[in-house]
């Protein structure tokens, strides 16, 4: 029996993307796509939800992309233009969930410094019952320890939980540790999921 849900929270329960953002500083998709695939990209982002702070990842990365600096400083000074509102389908699901008894956690890639702006932003975030962020603890998933540190923190068994998230090696790590993983795509196949296993 399942009495734990865990969710991501960037492409699940929130709308987060650097296109967003950079939509209004490059005129051109292509030269925008370019730039998030080589210059700030994913990886370097990830070093950040791993604790680096953003005014030394903004610096070195600015050294390596002089003509950039300007879109690379935006990251960070305009990093709140990246959240693009809740993803209202699967905040519903959170809520029935809580509703209905289950206990629901949080376990993000995030950075430590921009975390709080979005606690604060998105009052759902504040109704869970503990939430584990990478950049505060200095791990990111899919690193299983990071597993592990939530399921110890809340007194939690692997069995008892479902983990939910959008990163299939995220979801590869979950299972490895005894979680039952459902890779999210969309909150329509999400319910239905929940719904074959009786949550829902």
């Amino acid at each position: 029996m399942k009495k734990t849900i865990i969710f991501d929270f960037g492409g699940v329960l929130i709308n987060w993307d650097p296109r967003n953002l950079y939509r209004k500083i490059f005129s051109d998709e292509v030269e925008m796509e370019w730039f998030l695939a080589n210059v700030c990209t994913m990886d370097w982002n990830l070093q950040q939800d791993e604790g680096r702070p953003f005014a030394d990842a903004v610096q070195l990365l600015q050294k390596e992309h002089e003509d950039y600096a300007a879109h690379i400083d935006a990251y960070h000074t305009r990093w709140t233009e990246m959240l693009d509102g809740e993803i209202t389908g699967s905040v519903e699901i959170l809520k029935e969930l809580q509703a209905k008894g289950y206990t629901v956690y949080g376990l993000t890639n995030w950075s430590h410094e921009t975390f709080p702006i979005a606690f604060e932003q998105f009052v759902f975030l504040q109704t869970l019952h503990g939430i584990v962020v990478s950049g505060v603890e200095k791990l990111i998933k899919p690193n299983p320890a990071i597993f592990t540190l939530l399921l110890n923190r809340y007194n939690l068994k692997a069995e008892d939980c479902v983990f939910i998230d959008d990163n299939a090696l995220n979801i590869e790590s979950a299972r490895n540790i005894g979680l039952h993983a459902i890779h999210f795509s969309n909150p329509e196949a999400l319910r239905t999921e929940l719904q074959t296993l009786g949550i829902l």
